[in-house]
């Protein structure tokens, strides 16, 4: 299970999440309110600005004070990772020659 640092130590797993994106639209203000009407709202801004929604597989969402773009490269960061190093990912070692 890969997990994603939102900020302050939070901290999401990365498979779950559908999406991110910023909160200025309507849309995604009224998905912040009907999240917080229906209690799945996950406030990890630390009292700091909103800066990035992420909506989960769950229908939770989380709010960050990371723009949406810091939370994505962590996303591929990690993911680009796990494929390059041989350590993380067994598959890719390599047979040592005899």
């Amino acid at each position: 299970m890969k997990l994603i640092n939102v900020g302050f130590g939070n901290i999401v797993s990365a498979s779950k999440i559908v999406a991110i994106v910023s909160p200025e639209s309507a849309p995604i203000k009224r998905i912040i309110q009907e999240a917080r009407d229906r209690g799945v709202l996950i406030d990890a801004t630390y009292g700091r600005r909103t800066r990035a929604v992420i909506v989960t597989e769950s229908d939770h969402v989380v709010l960050s004070a990371l723009q949406p773009e810091t939370i994505a490269h962590r996303l591929t960061e990690k993911d680009s990772a796990q494929t390059q190093d041989p350590e993380a990912n067994p598959d890719l070692k390599q047979e040592e020659e005899p």
